[in-house]
């Protein structure tokens, strides 16, 4: 079986690497060869387990998602927000900017995807999260040609946090903003009312309270 799974993974790195060579059309087959390089968990992995791992080498497909209440986090876990006046600001590189209200972000098309979050050596949650996909909201606001990163604040104030993703990651949703986690809105202590899920990035880069985007 190992065999078979080194001739797999050989047979597909030398197709990503002519594909990126000679047909740009055929790119999509380094998304497959990445995903061969994983490790696939088990449904009754033990999340315990997972706490010192990278979620960028683990492949979660059979993963059952952490029941909310046994969910951990870090960091300000108190942020209050006032839906009358909170507002996600959209800015930078775009030909226009947008400033949304809750309502108006939960009117916007559907994303909900399984993403696993790891902060390491503290625990390991795997949540089924709903929110909006970040990259259709920066085309609909007509990205400039020069832009090249996403930054994502929050909450605003003396304990603001900052992280900058790749374009091309929230152009392609691996990185999305969610406001609900496993069917319930997201809690308070989670981020509410959006918080970043940035697939295959460790728990630090997950930014809660966002209010704020800018394309730089």
């Amino acid at each position: 079986m190992q065999k078979r799974r080194d001739f797999v993974k050989s047979v597909l790195g030398l197709l990503t690497g002519i594909s990126v060579l000679f047909s740009p059309g055929l790119r999509w087959l380094k998304n497959v060869y990445a995903r061969a390089q994983k490790i696939i968990l088990p449904k009754d992995t033990p999340r315990e387990s997972l706490i010192n791992k990278n979620p960028e080498e683990l492949d979660t497909r059979y993963l059952e998602p952490t029941p909310l209440k046994q969910f951990d986090t870090m960091g300000v876990t108190d942020h209050k927000v006032d839906l009358h006046t909170w507002r996600l600001e959209v800015s930078g590189r775009l030909k226009s900017s947008l400033s949304l209200n809750y309502l108006q972000i939960q009117a916007l098309p559907v994303i909900e995807r399984e993403v696993l979050l790891i902060c390491p050596g503290f625990f390991a949650n795997h949540g089924k999260w709903k929110g909006i996909s970040v990259g259709k909201l920066l085309k609909q606001a007509h990205l400039e040609r020069d832009a090249k990163e996403v930054v994502f604040s929050g909450p605003p104030g003396r304990n603001v946090k900052t992280e900058k993703f790749p374009l091309a990651d929230v152009l392609s949703d691996k990185v999305f903003v969610a406001y609900a986690v496993n069917g319930a809105i997201l809690p308070e202590k989670h981020g509410f009312p959006l918080r970043v899920v940035a697939e295959d990035y460790y728990g630090s880069d997950w930014v809660k309270y966002v209010y704020k985007i800018k394309v730089v």
